[in-house]
């Protein structure tokens, strides 16, 4: 009997060469890794695991393995349309997939601390800003202090957030002072001090997704029949707040307006 004919295989059946299988694996396995470093680089700072410097640099290594495996993605997915190279495409489209998830935040990050001034300490009034009181041994404590950071810090507040500014309500303090209290709240701040008489109230906010602790003081002053409202929002750590104390500030204003 004849022999049976050797089954043939299609081009695109055929195994890939054994060294993009490895060059596949590599992607995907860097591609999840630099997910990983992403995803626990917040929670992790905000539970205390590790500091908030070693959340900052697993966020920074997340996004150079992403865009290194990224880049491999591109490469295995180019390749993949010449038949003797064609392979498990969706492997190199799920690593691509998973870099760029774990590249992207990173890269808005860096856009956004170039667009804004490196800068930490808002308010609407430079000249004279709220002063921290029942928060004041907590601020000394901490790296950035308490101490404003004077004209310098105020020129680059103006040219970049030239809308915060005071505002002015027709209701009077106690009025305003009640209802700053309820924004406050609505806001998630954790209110530290509450003093009617002088008009003062002090909190502590906290970002999204590292967690870090922001202090905010409200001050209400009589002003023409009403009240005049000024606000400091002041991270504890940090050179640059990324815009997040001058976005706080205006939703503060907004809300109570």
């Amino acid at each position: 009997m004849p022999a049976a004919p050797f089954p043939q295989l299609d081009a695109a059946d055929s195994p890939s060469p054994e060294p993009w299988r490895i060059v596949r694996a590599l992607a995907l396995a860097a591609s999840l890794a630099a997910f990983a470093m992403l995803a626990v680089s917040g929670p992790g700072t905000r539970l205390g695991v590790w500091t908030w410097q070693a959340g900052l640099s697993l966020m920074q290594w997340g996004a150079w393995t992403g865009i290194a495996a990224g880049a491999a993605s591109l490469v295995l997915l180019a390749t993949a349309i010449a038949p003797r190279w064609r392979g498990r495409w969706w492997v190199a489209l799920l690593a691509l997939g998973f870099s760029a998830a774990a590249a992207a935040p990173p890269l808005f990050f860096l856009a956004e601390a170039k667009r804004v001034p490196p800068i930490h300490d808002i308010t609407t009034d430079p000249g004279d800003p709220p002063r921290f009181v029942a928060l004041l041994g907590t601020r000394l404590a901490s790296p950035n202090g308490a101490a404003y950071g004077g004209p310098a810090v105020a020129a680059r507040q103006r040219a970049a957030y030239p809308d915060i500014k005071p505002l002015d309500l027709p209701a009077p303090p106690a009025q305003t002072m009640r209802r700053a209290l309820e924004v406050a709240r609505a806001m998630g701040w954790d209110i530290v001090a509450s003093d009617p008489a002088e008009g003062r109230i002090e909190a502590t906010a906290r970002t999204t997704w590292f967690g870090f602790r922001d202090d905010v003081v409200v001050r209400i002053r009589p002003r023409d029949g009403g009240s005049r409202v000024d606000v400091r929002s002041d991270s504890r750590v940090g050179v640059s707040d990324i815009g997040a104390n001058a976005a706080r500030v205006r939703e503060f204003l907004a809300r109570l307006a």
